[in-house]
């Protein structure tokens, strides 16, 4: 999995909306705000706000709509249930300027349908309610970014621990406050902890890691869900049960079988957040048991330490033909965890974190696809003896993603008009030719990124990190060095020509 993205913002209660002293709002109708929650806030006064509505909102309007014969007609019935056909979540009515006092035929027709009705007093505008809403919400966002932040470093706490499994686990099931388990290939139980309410209550916390659940038909929906995630293949899947407990099961790995399942009384935004990041944990420490291949590459790091070549110990990786990725996040530094995470999606434990750039050795029958959240560059399929090159395309193909806003760009290897020339002539001919820069890399790798990206200054400057001036100065200087004219056409072919040969 990539880095986790951020969790969507909470709803906040109408509560706490009710709360503020400064707003003065007051509730006279409907069901008790306890059980509301709000998405947003909007104003309208068309006569029927269906079609303007997402959901969750509280609806505001001063009811300039409402014609002067409307208490004795439906036309109150007819806008309150609109506004609950379309997910609307409560009702602030706005008195002064029109009206005076809230209809009361308004305030029936919310009792009827069920819906909050807020009364807003003159001094307090639409707009300081709204501003209220999306504070609330904010602080709400704040509050569960903070929870989800720390859940995530826990989890990796635990996964570093003598008992890794038991403890991302036990870990889980803590933040999320209900019952984690993990299931093996066969669907059996291998380690469970945390306790699921019988009933769903949000307020019920976990019991000691290893406790029983207190709700057997909960487990035995689990363990459904969880066999039925590896009946279809899917990565993940998720159940309410009819006491309302939450279920989901994530798939840990390609291929493995095992199964992250977990069950709770409640699903906060971040919830889903949380558990991807213990799915990822779960897949790499699994991956070790079941495959054996930690020991491999364990095995294949000492024989190079004492002394073994790169082919001498690849045959203990599986594969004999690799793939270099070199990847970068669009937003953030990437940490250990995110780098893990991001290999594992890319189906290999290879994983190096380099500053700012993460670089994967992947198995060539493992074609990298793009991550979510990254840029990617990809080197030609190469042996073993061939990695430091393959790590050289993969860096030029990184540079060319980030260039062109491409989430991922493959080194290319098709054979090409050069290809006719004889190897010998071909080689010679492009040492004499760049030998006025062959003690110059930087100058080198300037010319081959500026030819690459079609002579365009600002997108070199962003594939080699440097500024715009720094290229100019650069390919000036290959020019007075070369004796030749980039801007030619010939000149570009030829030079393109002799870079790649001198790749080789």
């Amino acid at each position: 999995m990539p880095e986790p993205s951020l969790p969507p913002t909470p709803p906040v209660p109408l509560t706490a909306l009710l709360a503020r002293e400064d707003l003065a709002l007051r509730q006279i109708a409907g069901p008790a705000a306890a059980g509301t929650v709000l998405h947003g806030a909007h104003t309208s006064e068309m006569a029927d706000p269906y079609p303007y509505l997402l959901g969750g909102e509280l609806l505001l309007t001063a009811g300039v709509h409402i014609p002067e014969a409307a208490g004795s007609g439906t036309y109150f019935d007819d806008y309150v249930s609109r506004i609950v056909a379309a997910g609307g979540a409560a009702l602030g009515f706005g008195v002064a300027p029109v009206h005076d006092t809230v209809p009361q035929a308004l305030v029936a027709s919310c009792e009827t349908f069920g819906l909050p009705l807020l009364e807003v007093p003159p001094r307090t505008t639409f707009a300081a309610v709204g501003r209220a809403v999306w504070q609330l919400m904010e602080h709400a966002r704040t509050a569960e970014l903070r929870r989800v932040t720390e859940a995530q470093q826990s989890l990796a706490a635990a996964a570093s621990r003598p008992d890794p499994v038991p403890a991302v686990l036990h870990r889980l099931a803590r933040h999320l406050g209900g019952r984690a388990v993990l299931y093996g290939p066969e669907g059996a139980e291998i380690a469970a902890a945390g306790r699921t309410p019988a009933g769903g209550h949000p307020g019920a916390g976990p019991a000691p890691d290893g406790s029983p659940d207190d709700s057997p038909d909960t487990l035995t929906a689990l363990t459904a869900l969880a066999r039925l995630l590896v009946a279809r293949g899917s990565a993940s899947a998720s159940d309410t049960t009819p006491a309302g407990v939450h279920l989901t099961a994530y798939a840990l790995g390609a291929g493995q079988g095992f199964v992250l399942g977990v069950a709770a009384g409640r699903r906060d935004p971040g919830d889903h957040t949380i558990a991807s990041v213990a799915a990822v944990l779960l897949s790499l420490l699994t991956g070790e048991q079941h495959s054996g291949s930690g020991a491999a590459r364990s095995s294949a790091l000492v024989r190079l330490l004492l002394g073994d070549t790169a082919e001498d110990v690849v045959p203990l990786l599986g594969s004999d033909r690799w793939l270099v990725v070199h990847a970068r996040p669009e937003e953030r530094t990437p940490d250990a965890l995110a780098a893990s995470a991001l290999g594992a999606a890319l189906g290999s434990p290879l994983v190096d974190l380099a500053g700012d750039v993460v670089r994967v050795l992947v198995p060539a029958g493992r074609e990298p696809g793009p991550q979510p959240g990254w840029t990617l560059g990809v080197s030609a399929a190469v042996v073993p003896g061939r990695w430091q090159d393959a790590d050289a395309q993969a860096a030029r193909a990184l540079g060319r993603a980030r260039a062109t806003r491409t989430a991922l760009v493959r080194y290319g290897t098709r054979a090409a008009l050069a290809e006719l020339v004889p190897p010998d002539e071909a080689e010679a001919h492009a040492r004499a030719l760049l030998a006025p820069l062959a003690d110059n890399p930087a100058l080198t790798e300037t010319l081959r990124t500026w030819l690459s990206l079609h002579g365009s200054w600002d997108r070199t400057a962003v594939a080699l990190s440097v500024h715009r001036n720094t290229v100019r100065q650069r390919i000036a200087r290959c020019a007075a060095l070369l004796g030749t004219d980039p801007d030619d056409p010939d000149v570009r072919m030829e030079l393109w020509f002799a870079l790649r040969r001198a790749e080789r």
